[in-house]
């Protein structure tokens, strides 16, 4: 990555660095040159494992929590980029899902996102937010309707701060990934796997990594003529026609 693209001296933040994704994310900067601060809730042991590999610092907050999310920004201090990754997902019929279940998805996958893009764009001169969306909020899947809901929002709402915030010279893109392998993910739902293999032109699932890469492209140099955009990266699955 560092002989594509450096980001030697850029401060990045990435929330819910501990997770499969984030981590992902987190590699790539890492390798690009990029000071890495690594966001985590409660994954403690698995983000500090991370940042001992890739030399990153930990930052720990519920970002819910307004004080917690703020206090952590004001520790963290400046930063170039912000990668709003941080999502939780309850797989819950439509018809099933209680008040509570709902409003704990829109609080950390829509609400966080925009409280801190807006808190985190005050210690930027210049840079980039870039949040990750997913397919599922062009196109949702059963049982996964508060999840697709708020990632159809946090498109939407990149579109609307990218129009804001361009003045400031801070560009915003959302990265709407497909499925992502992770350990023992075939065995756990293998017709799922079976189904995107066969409906992906690409004919695999993706990599953590390919969603870090489209993330380090969306910040660098490379990337500053792009803004309130939605890169889809799902291996052609999007293609695929459903009828």
């Amino acid at each position: 990555m560092t002989t594509v693209i450096n980001l030697d001296g850029q401060r990045v933040l990435i929330t819910g660095a501990g997770g499969n994704i984030g981590a992902g994310i987190a590699r790539c900067f890492a390798a690009a040159g990029a000071e890495v601060i690594a966001h985590y809730h409660r994954s403690a042991s698995t983000t500090q494992a991370l940042a001992e590999e890739i030399g990153a610092t930990t930052a720990q907050a519920d970002l819910t929590n307004p004080a917690q999310r703020q206090a952590m920004l004001d520790r963290v201090g400046r930063i170039d980029v912000l990668v709003n990754n941080a999502a939780v997902q309850t797989v819950r019929p439509l018809k099933e899902t209680t008040t509570e279940e709902w409003n704990a998805i829109v609080d950390t996958n829509l609400n966080a996102v925009f409280a801190l893009t807006q808190a985190a764009v005050t210690t930027m001169k210049r840079g980039a937010v870039i949040t990750i969306a997913s397919i599922e909020g062009t196109h949702p899947a059963e049982g996964h309707a508060a999840y697709a809901t708020t990632k159809a929002a946090v498109i939407m709402h990149t579109k609307a701060a990218a129009l804001e915030y361009g003045r400031l010279g801070i560009r915003c893109n959302a990265v709407s990934p497909g499925l992502i392998g992770r350990e023992g993910i075939e065995e756990q739902w293998p017709e799922g796997v079976a189904r995107w293999h066969a409906a992906a032109p690409l004919h695999r699932l993706g990599t953590p990594e390919d969603v870090g890469n489209a993330c380090v492209f969306l910040a660098s140099p490379l990337a500053e003529w792009i803004t309130g955009q939605n890169l889809v990266v799902d291996g052609g699955v999007s293609t695929h026609p459903t009828w």
